[in-house]
């Protein structure tokens, strides 16, 4: 008798099928397969995120323990620990990286408006990277030190939802500033970085594409003021100046003006010094800007906690940027659903609530909200008397 759909299959009603078989076909994902498809891996793989698996062994036992709910979980195929590592080792990654962008693209229409501590209707981006550490003698394409492994996920984080726009996954040599190679500037956003992130010449090219970052400066960078603005000191500000760079290479890397704002935190006894190409922007709301770069922090933090990243199912690059996109889709897939259940739950309380009723066939919106509903049972007033 049919009773529901599994809790499982009505949040993965939430993704876009479409675009993940035009994914599949774009990089021919589904080529000489039989029986275990994209879907199927990536299911397989969603169902690991959920529900917090530590290897290819805890999925395939789990999975298998419920034979008669696959086929209502939308995988088709016979799930074997061995298939599943053979397609995150071969399929490539391309196809879940494409389908967690449609993800990110839905769910950043659903946080246009949301609130992010600063009054600016600009789009505005927090960019950082982590490292997640790897032993290398099992990932040694992925070498980071003399005798130590490592990756490094370089996000860009619009702010309006903590929702990830760009993801680049490198090894941990890479440098941070060589990211700025791989952004396409949006005009009329605002980029918010940390030193890592200072170099003149790639700033200027965001620059020319009439694009705005925040940025904190060096203490030893050069420069010559040209203009000092007022300012109200007992709002922690130091100094709103408008400087040129005077270094012999900085000068030529970025020939235009800058803004210098000096701001004291009295929340951390620090003095900060950040540099702007926006002149119009009062003083306090770059120096509020940076303060909500810490969020991309504390997204690093959330997915690490709450995500399979650390511990990787295959050892191949291919395989880790499989799971890499995966989780990121998973993560973005739960925000779209917190946004049009219209929930107050947190993301880490409903992967919670997720991971355990997987297999249930209870109506989503009635788990997440804690809602009994009852059936009230009519009254016949005209039935029959069997017995007298």
């Amino acid at each position: 008798m049919y009773t529901g759909k599994l809790v499982f299959s009505q949040v993965i009603d939430h993704l876009p099928m479409y675009t993940f078989r035009r994914s599949v076909q774009r990089y021919h994902g589904n080529y000489k397969v039989k029986s275990f498809t994209c879907l199927d891996q990536y299911l397989s793989m969603a169902f690991a995120q959920l529900t917090y698996r530590e290897s290819l062994r805890d999925i395939e036992a789990c999975l298998r323990s419920q034979p008669n709910k696959l086929y209502h979980m939308g995988i088709r195929g016979k799930v074997s620990r061995n298939t599943l590592s053979n397609a995150n080792k071969v399929r490539d990654w391309r196809i879940y990286a494409d389908f967690a962008q449609s993800l990110i693209s839905i769910a950043r229409r659903l946080y246009i408006d949301e609130d992010f501590g600063v009054e600016l209707d600009e789009t505005v981006y927090a960019l950082d990277s982590t490292t997640i550490d790897l032993s290398l003698s099992v990932f040694p394409w992925a070498r980071f030190r003399r005798t130590k492994a490592a990756i490094k996920l370089h996000t860009l984080l619009d702010l309006r939802g903590s929702i990830p726009t760009f993801i680049h996954i490198s090894d941990g040599k890479l440098h941070d500033v060589n990211v700025l190679d791989h952004l396409i500037p949006e005009p009329g956003s605002f980029y918010v970085m940390d030193r890592a992130y200072v170099d003149f010449a790639r700033l200027y090219t965001m620059n020319l594409c009439a694009a705005f970052f925040v940025i904190r400066a060096k203490s030893n960078f050069q420069f010559r003021r040209i203009y000092s603005h007022p300012i109200d000191k007992d709002t922690g500000l130091k100094c709103d100046q408008t400087i040129a760079l005077t270094g012999t290479h900085t000068s030529k890397d970025y020939p235009e003006k800058l803004r210098r704002i000096k701001y004291h935190d009295a929340q951390t006894n620090k003095t900060l010094v950040f540099l702007t190409n926006s002149f119009t922007l009062p003083a306090l709301t770059i120096a509020q800007l940076y303060r909500c770069r810490w969020q991309v922090e504390l997204f690093f933090k959330w997915i690490k906690q709450n995500l399979r990243i650390k511990s990787f199912y295959g050892t191949t690059e291919n395989a880790v940027k499989t799971q890499v996109w995966i989780a990121a889709s998973v993560y973005v897939l739960v925000a779209i659903i917190k946004k049009r259940l219209n929930l107050d739950l947190s993301l880490y309380t409903i992967l919670q609530v997720l991971s355990v009723n997987v297999f249930e066939r209870t109506p989503l919106l009635q788990i997440l909200t804690y809602e009994h509903y009852k059936t009230e049972t009519a009254e016949y007033h005209k039935q029959l008397t069997l017995f007298n």
